[in-house]
């Protein structure tokens, strides 16, 4: 009878359990920073004028991890603010309203950012257990 000595195996996979951990931990701040900075350019570049007063302040964001462990940034417009059903309308438009790009443009904005900050984590990750 053949024995596997699983030794180096199961430390493995205790090194990959614990960077998991950690890359769930270090992945909320990474995209609390990014939704922070989303929110704060859609602010930025949103429609302004006599009739929008408060939309720019209905953007909210907010961060939470699903049940399969998935990390969520939701950025926009937050139930219950003044003149948060206006976001759809001012962002792609309407039949007698054009459009008014600020959350995509903000996403745009973002984009790099995030993924140098997930290439960061990644690289840690690998100086700390790899």
């Amino acid at each position: 009878m053949d024995t596997v000595d699983t030794g180096q195996l199961d430390a493995w996979a205790d090194v990959l359990r614990a960077a998991g951990a950690d890359a769930l931990d270090e992945g909320k701040q990474i995209v609390a920073k990014g939704s922070l900075n989303i929110k704060t350019d859609a602010r930025r570049l949103a429609p302004t004028g006599p009739h929008l007063t408060h939309y720019a302040e209905s953007i909210s964001y907010d961060v939470f991890v699903d049940p399969g462990g998935e990390v969520i940034g939701e950025i926009g417009p937050v139930e219950g603010r003044a003149q948060r059903g206006l976001g759809n309308l001012l962002e792609y438009g309407g039949p007698h309203n054009a459009p008014h790009p600020h959350h995509e443009p903000a996403l745009d904005l973002e984009e790099p950012r995030f993924y140098g900050a997930c290439e960061d984590l990644a690289g840690r990750l690998v100086e700390r257990y790899g």
